[in-house]
């Protein structure tokens, strides 16, 4: 599945403790094209019957099952002052994973 550096659980626990009625940290992906892939975070009150669910030291990760499997091996991170990163291993420390949405 994907993994969550300590700096981004960090920042994503804060933001949770700001907003307590929405305790799961939803990442979805999507296509924008052909070569691009959009990945986002939200914060939701409750996850979804079908999503893969992944404990990240007592942060509840949700994670839509079809994209589930396209997400493995990703690693969100969190960075000053650029914020939450998508890194994937073939990337080499480049970010082209890198849209966003926070609610």
């Amino acid at each position: 599945m994907i993994a969550v550096t300590p700096a981004a659980i960090r920042q994503l626990k804060q933001l949770v403790a700001e907003h307590p009625d929405d305790p799961i940290v939803r990442l979805t992906l999507h296509d924008l094209d052909e070569q691009r892939l959009g990945l986002g975070i939200t914060l939701e009150a409750a996850a979804h019957p079908d999503d893969e669910i992944q404990d990240c030291d007592g942060l509840t990760v949700a994670v839509e099952a079809r994209s589930a499997a396209r997400m493995d091996g990703i690693t969100l991170d969190y960075r000053e002052p650029e914020g939450f990163k998508f890194l994937h291993p073939t990337d080499a420390g480049e970010d082209l994973l890198r849209h966003i949405s926070l609610n």
